[in-house]
């Protein structure tokens, strides 16, 4: 099955000095919600808007379904459903006419159209403000207007650019769960730099900074790049007794047990296959100590520490990667992993 998303060596480049994006090449696969994540100015919108052919890069290209994106690439259009972030809709339309306009000039018949139009606001719960004016409508609800409007023409193909960008938080709530629930039919790209946002939703991410892909993959396989796959224990106990419990493990060969923030013990496991074994007999010390447990996290599911990780790489070793870049050979894919 062809990506749905294809680029090879995309690159974008501003008056000749701004690199926006930067040599990029990157796979998505078809019926995945795949999470664009970067810092602000990492170029994620600019890598949309290549996608969507509202500008031309500088070198390579990129593909949605098999079709080559550009400027006059209707086809490639025709496929994908966008949703800028905080839409600026015409505000002296109501909801109902703005969306059955956008039918017309995606060439629905009425008899497909109306009742769409209809089944839209009733699914992103505008139905109380259909005779409203758009421009009297909330923030909230002017980006579910967006949404509505982005699947006018059921496109196979659904591309959101900061979704819950000022959203309260029902309104991010109703956005993510939607995202949810459209992946299981489409495929959905999701820009956003909000951490939160990419774990609760997607199974796929990709990882920008400065302008390049310097991951992409399952979640799972971000989450698997953490350094230690750490697991803490949150206890009720003085900082005194918690030294204490932890001295116990100190001369214990492949386990590291330390004090962290006062109240939590970490436990380090060298070897994977031993965590359950490890954690097994800390637990034991604890309960043998009569110190209450609070909770358990792992590290392994924390998207942030991987996340920020993946920075901290890039930025150490963005010489080397330049070196690697060079040496290799024509067709090889030296902006970022195909999935």
């Amino acid at each position: 099955m062809q990506p749905a998303i294809s680029t090879r060596r995309l690159t974008k480049v501003y008056r000749d000095r701004t690199i926006a994006v930067n040599d990029m090449s990157l796979d998505i696969p078809q019926g995945v919600v795949f999470g664009l994540l970067g810092p602000n100015g990492a170029g994620k919108t600019t890598t949309l808007r290549l996608l969507l052919g509202l500008q031309r890069p500088t070198a390579g290209y990129a593909e949605v379904l098999g079709h080559r994106c550009g400027a006059n690439a209707v086809a490639v259009r025709r496929l994908i459903g966008y949703l800028p972030t905080n839409p600026k809709l015409p505000g002296t339309l109501r909801p109902i006419e703005y969306l059955d306009l956008l039918g017309q000039m995606c060439g629905l018949p009425a008899d497909v159209r109306k009742p769409r139009l209809t089944s839209l606001l009733r699914a992103v719960g505008l139905l109380g403000v259909t005779n409203q004016l758009i421009q009297t409508l909330s923030t909230g609800e002017t980006t579910r207007l967006g949404i509505a409007a982005s699947l006018v023409a059921d496109p196979p193909l659904l591309i959101w650019d900061e979704p819950t960008a000022g959203l309260d938080p029902a309104a991010r709530r109703f956005t993510l769960d939607l995202i949810q629930e459209l992946g299981k039919e489409r495929t959905v790209l999701v820009a956003t730099h909000v951490l939160s946002d990419i774990d609760q939703v997607c199974s796929h991410v990709g990882v920008m900074q400065e302008g390049r892909m310097i991951f992409s993959g399952s979640m799972a396989e971000m989450k698997a790049r953490l350094r230690h796959q750490d697991i803490a224990l949150d206890l009720e106990a003085s900082p005194e007794a918690l030294q204490a419990l932890a001295a116990r493990f100190g001369e214990k060969q492949g386990l590291d047990v330390a004090v962290q923030g006062g109240h939590s013990l970490v436990v380090r496991v060298a070897d994977a296959q031993r965590r359950a074994a490890a954690l097994g007999e800390v637990l034991a010390a604890v309960a043998a100590a009569g110190i209450p447990l609070q909770t358990i996290h792992s590290g392994a599911n924390d998207t942030e520490h991987a996340y920020l990780q993946l920075l901290q790489e890039d930025e150490a070793h963005g010489f080397h990667r330049f070196q690697l870049g060079v040496a290799d050979a024509p067709g090889a894919v030296p902006g970022g992993s195909a999935l």
